[in-house]
């Protein structure tokens, strides 16, 4: 077998075919929740690149995604959530995947070695940008590429892998270690690895936002109110924070032409949205101090 860790056979797996359904369910629900542990021994680099990605999306600059396989659908999901969620720009954001973006059922394997299309989709890739490179083993050579490729461009590099001195981390301005036990089915790295990277990736878009101020009370206060449960949600929010009646927020949020930020400051005080956003900026976006400059 192979030396990687996210390669070694798990203990229990001899005989694993032979047990109970039952039996067996409770090994791999086991194992996930194994593998949701090692993220919180990574907290300094996840908060680091955190804040690499939080400066970058306030100058301008872009978040690249890269992945190949299963990290690469555990990386698309939290950057295709970032719009909805905290109103990141699309235009702040991308996601390179080995082979494309699934449009089907089948996603192929051999595109992880190839790296002639990722480093034409990088082509523009700057110092303000960050590229966030997620790898199991930490030697997949589409991942890996990029990384090379980001640093020599003079961005920041945040490296995400469940093996401990690979190529991945060794790159990495940020290097986040997840050392996840060995799979029930050896290298099958969508089971426990990807936890593990999907509780990484969460944490770090989270934490950005947070430093950005998207976030007030534990409340998604800069979502995307597009659809009919976004839009209750949003008035819940205003309801919430500035203790006020569904119709007054419905109002503070019609005239703060949807933004919840605004609308909260609305209700609290602010004399219309050009003052509102007037605090907001000079808050750098935070809803917290802007809603204390009300009262002084």
């Amino acid at each position: 077998m192979s030396t990687a860790a996210t390669e070694q056979l798990h203990d229990k797996a001899g005989g694993l075919d032979a047990r109970p359904l039952s039996e067996i369910a409770e090994i791999l629900a086991q194992t996930q929740h194994d593998a949701a542990r090692p993220p919180r021994h990574a907290t300094a680099a996840l908060c680091g690149g955190a804040l690499a990605m939080a400066e970058t999306i306030r100058t301008g600059g872009t978040l690249h995604y890269a992945a190949a396989g299963s990290s690469g659908l555990m990386a698309a999901a939290d950057a295709l959530e970032l719009g909805g969620t905290f109103s990141i720009p699309a235009s702040q954001l991308r996601i390179h995947m080995a082979g494309g973006m699934p449009t089907g059922v089948e996603m192929p394997g051999g595109t992880e070695d190839e790296t002639a299309e990722l480093e034409r989709a990088l082509d523009g890739l700057n110092s303000n940008d960050v590229y966030i490179g997620v790898s199991a083993s930490g030697t997949t050579p589409y991942t890996v590429a990029g990384a090379k490729l980001a640093r020599r461009c003079g961005a920041t590099v945040i490296g995400i892998a469940n093996n401990p001195d690979t190529d991945l981390l060794k790159l990495a301005d940020h290097a986040v270690l997840l050392p996840t036990p060995a799979e029930v089915v050896s290298g099958s790295t969508r089971m426990g690895a990807g936890t593990a990277q999907k509780i990484a990736l969460n944490t770090l878009s989270t934490l950005m936002a947070i430093e950005l101020g998207h976030v007030h009370d534990g409340m998604m206060v800069n979502l995307r109110a597009d659809n009919i449960k976004l839009r209750a949600r949003a008035r819940q929010i205003v309801m919430q924070i500035s203790d006020i009646t569904e119709d007054i927020a419905t109002a503070a949020i019609e005239a703060a032409g949807g933004n919840v930020k605004c609308a909260i400051l609305i209700a609290a005080g602010a004399t219309d949205l050009a003052d509102a956003t007037a605090r907001l900026e000079t808050t750098g976006g935070k809803l917290r101090p802007a809603l204390l400059s009300l009262n002084t």
